[in-house]
């Protein structure tokens, strides 16, 4: 994984709390988390990326 795909996730990391605030969004913030830093090497980013492509084009709450 680059350096860009690692930022990338790192920064739907953060904004997913304020796309989803509550549990939900703890609990995709921990998953994002722990891909960037390890999961990535378990193959099979396709659900992963999608779901930083959701976050991060996502409008946040007012």
């Amino acid at each position: 994984m680059d350096h860009n795909e690692r930022k990338r996730l790192r920064a739907a990391a953060f904004r997913v709390t304020r796309v989803y605030p509550g549990p939900v969004g703890e609990l995709l913030a921990r998953e994002l988390i722990s891909w960037e830093e390890f999961g990535y090497r378990l193959g099979g980013r396709g659900l992963i990326m999608g779901i930083v492509d959701t976050v991060m084009t996502a409008p946040e709450p007012v």
